[in-house]
């Protein structure tokens, strides 16, 4: 698809299980959702950006940065629903590609931006990304997202368990730094129409034990292209995360 037209959402929503009103902690200066929005809207891949939110409260911080921003319904219980929910308007027609970008990932690179984009299309329903998981610590935590493919890069599985297991011992440090054992990074590319389909389906079986939504997607038939990038970027969960993100946009003061 040449020149393909790609549309950015960062979904934001104050409610936050481990950093209260997290779009709007500020951090260096700047609101968490500011830095990502700045971020984005840098990157070339995206033709626009714009910001989806339920809080009139977030939409005016927004308004005052220069952002785009549309207000959304109250219901939604996922990013990914909101997001479908401003693809649907009638203005955001014509876009070949959506893009989920996280809301609260400071550091977001447009390669993890281009390389989602680019599995869709080059034919995946979906697209994201994943870089090696590098450590024992990350592959045992429950908190980071393991994901394994194809030969042709479609993802088999994702799990919050240590996959792929190793019989009879642990992975050795070669392992972790190679393709076969990696570390999903949330960001997601989607054709419209794949996007509002996963948001019509009802939850799956998977997804409830796991909490990973695209399962949802997968037991659908749905297939999710995974491109392979050098490392994560670093989100904002916690107010550590918080600290350790404060001290890095100190250091690069980013535009």
């Amino acid at each position: 698809m040449a020149e393909a037209r790609v549309l950015g959402v960062i979904p934001a929503r104050l409610g936050s299980e481990r950093l209260a009103r997290k779009p709007l902690h500020v951090i260096a200066g700047r609101p968490l959702l500011e830095w990502v929005w700045r971020r984005a809207s840098r990157f070339r891949v995206l033709e626009r950006v714009v910001v989806a939110t339920d809080a009139e409260e977030i939409a005016a911080a927004c308004r005052s940065w220069g952002a785009a921003v549309e207000l959304t319904s109250e219901r939604h219980q996922s990013g990914t629903e909101r997001v479908a929910e401003v693809v649907s308007r009638r203005e955001y027609g014509g876009y070949d590609v959506v893009v989920n970008v996280q809301g609260d990932e400071p550091f977001v690179q447009e390669e993890h931006v281009a390389g989602a984009v680019t599995q869709v299309l080059n034919g995946f329903d979906i697209g994201t990304v994943a870089a090696p998981i590098g450590t024992m610590e990350a592959w045992l935590d429950a908190g980071v997202v393991k994901v394994t493919r194809r030969a042709d890069g479609a993802a088999l599985y994702f799990s919050r368990s240590p996959i792929p297991h190793v019989r009879g011992g642990d992975p050795s440090s070669a392992q972790l730094e190679s393709e076969t054992f990696l570390r999903h990074i949330g960001v997601y590319a989607y054709r419209p129409d794949v996007l509002l389909k996963w948001t019509s389906l009802p939850e799956s079986k998977l997804e409830l034990v796991e909490r990973l939504e695209q399962l949802r997607a997968l037991e659908a038939g749905l297939t999710i292209g995974v491109g392979i990038v050098a490392e994560a970027a670093a989100g904002v969960d916690t107010i550590e995360d918080a600290t350790r993100a404060e001290q890095r946009l100190r250091i690069e003061q980013p535009s």
